[in-house]
């Protein structure tokens, strides 16, 4: 990230959680390592939700700035590059790292977030031609 050093907050990838390939820890995992970076380095005054959120625009920015200029063909074949992908999952990594942060500042469960907002979306946006969206009846199982 922008102002450490240039390493990326999550460091050499790590052993996953149980059940999932290793290099791909889950969510919870990725949150705990980084409060724990943070904390490390006393870094904890700093990540104020002002501040984690500033940060995450920085390093969308980042992402962007990648793609400012290419033809939208260009951008569709980015990942083809090694350079140009290492740059784009790098900088992916950093916005979910700052995204994370401030999840985890702000107490805010982000999968539950996330849920909840395609929820909303699925009900403001319906599908053209289709009187309601199609769900999986067990998904919610408190709705049924």
């Amino acid at each position: 990230m922008a102002g450490e050093g240039g390493e990326g907050a999550l460091g050499p990838e790590a052993d996953g959680a149980a059940g999932q390939p290793t290099g791909t820890p889950d969510l919870a995992a990725l949150q705990a390592r980084l409060a724990a970076f943070a904390a490390a380095r006393d870094w904890g005054p700093f990540h104020t939700p002002k501040n984690l959120a500033s940060a995450l625009s920085v390093e969308a920015a980042e992402l962007v700035e990648i793609f400012q200029w290419l033809t939208p063909e260009q951008s569709a074949r980015v990942m083809d590059d090694p350079d140009s992908a290492h740059r784009v999952r790098d900088e992916v990594a950093d916005v979910l790292a700052y995204l994370l942060q401030l999840c985890e500042v702000l107490g805010i469960d982000a999968l539950a977030a996330l849920d909840a907002k395609i929820d909303r979306n699925e009900s403001r946006f319906p599908a053209p031609g289709r009187d309601s969206v199609d769900r999986d009846p067990g998904r919610h199982s408190s709705e049924s």
